[in-house]
């Protein structure tokens, strides 16, 4: 076992009756942090482990899906700092540009007013006032949760420390021609009025309308079909396949434009698929992405309709009408000149809504800032080809690929007044100038500053080494960069994920931002449905910590982390962590005031009992399979190795067989009292990671330590004891047929029978003490009568059941699963006969039948035994 370093007092034995999670939680943590704990040092010669927090939102709020991914950041970085690594958790608040600007635009039309009447330094001065009275509340809810980050060096993406890193890589990027300007189709959102990136638009299947309209006459006519008959007014062409022979006689020819007076070209391009509907479409190239490129194929006009609102502006009677107005009063007028061919209503098809506010986003031809991203997302997909980079689960592998082999250039600028400010001067004569964080912009009449700021994403995309200084090379820079891990959920793979690779890897001169990203799913309902508003499914953590504690949250949380699998929680679940917590508190009081000790060394495997050496084997095996469990990510399998070894091996079986020991005194209770105070040390720091508040408490108390949370992480000894295993497990199972013969009969638990345990010449003689007291199995007295025999394990149990079961019933019991027994036999012994079966079946398929044999001829010879010996009728 790994020896505690701390300096310790001598250990109380008193514990509460009841374990309080709310008087407890909170003052532990105040004072984790006033002792420093969680703070990192960069001068530290330990080596280091870090992560970042996946910013949230200032806006933000603790949401379940916070609760888990923290859970799992905390319980690495509570590992990792016991097996003596300067840890460093990097806690921060994301602006959230877009999300924060609309908090505070509805704070101010509840006041009746607009941005707009403020103008734009006192409307940023009132976010700012904004975030310090209600921003950051997540971090009160944090400390709740126990997250173990280095409070002192929280940042905030718009702080002046990641305000210059920002414009220090824009500058970078705009110098290297990564970062250009130009006009072209972007994501539109008509209520928050900004450009929003591809990854920002949520797809959802909407009912509209299919509409086919007949463009130009006669013979000189096409069709075209629309779901949005309104851009129709920006169509600067119709284009059909140049194979397409329906329509050859039209390419290069100008056709009539319904509802205008003016006329459009038939256009020859590949895009257009033979195939699908007609076989023409209608080109809008500054409402389209895939007619833009028509247009710029085909040197087309781009005629933008439609204001930043949607509203139309083209002239005629449709000008002024919302989009969706507009949209209905077009097709009318069309079908009043005979226009439209064929309607389908309600026409289900994907449309992209705003995943902000919901509006459904236009496609609109702007002039935006972009990033050059082929060469950054050629990098960012090497660095995992080549291994620099790991991605858990690597079935992950191929959708980050898909997507980073994949990008479009991204744009970067949002017409927004929340956030960080593009760093571009235009000049009286066209000039431009982008501006660095150490130099002046230039100044003199004419001259004024891009009104745009960056995607969130941009900021945030410098997270692993803005929040360490960068880009002064820093000596937490130095120390902490590369990140070890990053912990975050694979719905922002795309999102987040890659946008860190490629700054990363751009900035810090081709080392990635991490070694390992782990990725894990989404929390769901215990249904596996996802959480909504909508659906009313969703969970406030905060109550069900008020409830049940935080332990109880987190243990239930990491219980269910299967990597890159989504997590299915109930209340239910919850209370049953609590149960656990609770059933940890009970059982090492009982222990406690039972002779559990740390005191001394650890006596010698020849001075123990078999259960002493059994539990210390399977403490061992327990170890490393938890260490394991951690190196893999596999918290579900590891807070379940640990739930079944408390819960099961040391509490129902270890505590229960030591009992007669310790209940006997002298050399074996002050043994077995050592080897139990080792067993709770070792199990409560495996522990700790996951459910810190409760194992805090009582691994001070049993050991006096200072605290669990720097104290040393347990180790394999490689104390293993084969032989000690194989005799308690006979024990086991013993007892477990006996409980089940006894439940069969209708006793009651602390019902006492008397019995003869026929134990002679075999290892579990020594045991028959404990075996009499967990059966409530009483000596034979004068005039026993075994009336029911148990051969179990190599030992018999007889049992005086008489005047306590109805022996006809037992007979008529024991009668059914003889024939039941039988039955297999016979089945298996049919299959196991036939050679053609033999032939074709797998060697495993007939090694699991050769088992079922031979459990079944072992039932049979025990249940006749059993008959044998009850008392004739």
């Amino acid at each position: 076992m790994t020896e505690n370093t701390q300096q310790q007092t001598a250990p109380t034995t008193e514990l509460p009756t009841q374990y309080a999670p709310a008087e407890v939680e909170g003052p532990l943590y105040q004072r984790w942090v006033e002792r420093g704990y969680f703070e990192a040092d960069a001068k530290s010669e330990k080596p280091p482990y870090t992560i970042v927090i996946p910013p949230p939102n200032v806006t933000g709020s603790l949401h379940l899906g916070h609760a888990f991914e923290h859970t799992l950041i905390d319980a690495l970085t509570r590992r990792k700092r016991m097996q003596g690594f300067e840890t460093l958790w990097q806690p921060g608040m994301d602006h959230a540009g877009i999300a924060t600007q609309n908090v505070v635009e509805r704070e101010l039309a509840k006041e009746g007013k607009s941005r707009h009447d403020l103008g734009r330094e006192a409307f940023v001065e009132r976010v700012w006032q904004w975030k310090a009275e209600s921003g950051g509340q997540i971090s009160g809810q944090m400390k709740r949760l126990g997250d173990g980050v280095a409070w002192s060096r929280e940042r905030f993406t718009m702080d002046e420390g990641l305000s210059q890193a920002v414009q220090t890589i824009f500058k970078k990027l705009y110098d290297d021609e990564l970062i250009y300007r130009a006009e072209r189709i972007i994501n539109w959102c008509p209520r928050c009025l900004t450009a929003i990136s591809d990854i920002e638009v949520e797809y959802q299947d909407d009912d509209g309308e299919l509409v086919s309209i007949r463009y130009g006459e006669g013979d000189d006519s096409l069709v075209v079909a629309t779901t949005r008959a309104e851009t129709m007014l920006g169509d600067t062409a119709v284009a059909v396949h140049p194979d397409d022979e329906r329509y050859k006689h039209l390419i290069g020819r100008q056709i009539k434009l319904p509802l205008t007076d003016r006329t459009i070209p038939v256009v020859a391009d590949t895009h257009v698929d033979p195939e699908f509907g007609t076989g023409a479409v209608k080109v809008t190239p500054a409402h389209d992405p895939n007619d833009f490129e028509i247009g710029q194929r085909h040197n087309l006009p781009n005629l933008a309709v439609m204001d930043e609102r949607a509203i139309i502006t083209a002239h005629g009677p449709f000008q002024g009408l919302d989009r969706l107005e507009a949209r209905s009063a077009i097709v009318a007028a069309l079908r009043a000149e005979g226009r439209i061919v064929a309607e389908k209503r309600p026409y289900t098809h994907s449309v992209g809504h705003c995943s902000r506010c919901k509006t459904t986003i236009e496609p609109r031809l702007s002039m935006q800032w972009w990033v050059k991203v082929g060469p950054l997302a050629q990098a960012a997909g090497d660095a995992v080809r080549d291994g620099k980079v790991k991605i858990h689960p690597q079935e992950m592998e191929k959708r980050y690929f898909d997507w980073v082999d994949n990008l479009h250039d991204w744009c970067i600028s949002r017409q927004l007044w929340w956030g960080h400010r593009i760093p571009v001067w235009y000049g009286p004569n066209g000039e431009v100038v982008c501006v660095g964080p150490d130099e002046q912009p230039p100044t003199g009449e004419g001259w004024h500053q891009d009104t745009d700021v960056l995607d969130t994403w941009f900021s945030s995309g410098l997270w692993p080494f803005s929040t360490l200084g960068w880009p002064e090379r820093t000596e937490s820079l130095e120390k902490f960069y590369p990140n070890s891990v990053l912990v975050t959920g694979y719905d922002i793979l795309f999102f987040w994920v890659a946008r860190m690779m490629m700054f990363g890897l751009y900035a810090m001169d081709g080392t990635p931002p991490f070694h390992t990203i782990a990725l894990h799913g989404m929390v769901r309902d215990q249904n596996g449905k996802k959480m909504s508003k909508s659906f009313g499914n969703v969970v406030n953590p905060l109550d069900w910590m008020d409830t049940y504690g935080s332990d109880a949250v987190r243990f239930t949380l990491a219980r269910g982390a299967n990597p890159g699998v989504d997590v299915p929680i109930g209340e239910d679940w919850v209370q049953a962590s609590s149960k656990f917590a609770n059933k940890i508190w009970n059982a090492t009081r009982f222990a406690l005031m039972n002779g559990a000790t740390v005191e001394g060394p650890l006596p010698d495997a020849s001075e123990m009992s078999a259960t002493d050496r059994w539990i210390l084997s399977r403490l061992n095996k327990t170890v490393a399979e938890v260490d394991a469990f951690y190196d893999d990510y596999q918290f579900s399998k590891l807070s379940d190795a640990l739930y079944h070894f408390a819960w099961d091996e040391v509490f129902d079986w270890y505590v229960e067989l030591s009992k007669t020991t310790f209940f006997a005194g002298g050399e074996g209770a002050r043994v077995s009292g050592r080897v139990l105070g080792e067993v709770l040390d070792v199990m409560l720091r495996l522990l700790h990671p996951v459910v810190p508040f409760v194992t805090e408490t009582l691994w001070t108390t049993l050991t006096g330590g200072e605290s669990v949370v720097i104290a040393d992480w347990p180790k394999d000894s490689g104390f293993r004891d084969a032989a000690a295993e194989q005799e308690i497990a006979l024990v086991q199972r013993v007892i477990t047929e006996v409980r089940r013969f006894r439940k069969e009969q209708g006793l009651q638990d602390a019902q006492k029978v008397p019995a003869r345990l026929t134990l002679d010449g075999t290892t579990l003689a020594a045991h028959e003490a404990a075996i009499r007291q967990i059966l409530r199995l009483q000596p034979e007295g004068e005039g026993f009568s075994a009336t029911a025999s148990l051969p179990v394990a190599g030992v018999t149990v007889a049992l005086d059941l008489s005047g306590t079961i109805d022996v006809e019933a037992e007979r008529k019991r024991l009668a059914k699963d003889l024939a039941a027994a039988e039955k297999e036999k016979a089945q298996a012994n049919g299959k196991l006969g036939n050679e053609a079966f033999l032939a074709k079946a797998p060697d495993n398929v007939v090694d699991k039948i050769r088992g079922r044999l031979a459990k079944a001829d072992e039932d049979i010879a025990r249940i006749k035994t059993q008959l044998a010996t009850l008392p004739q009728a």
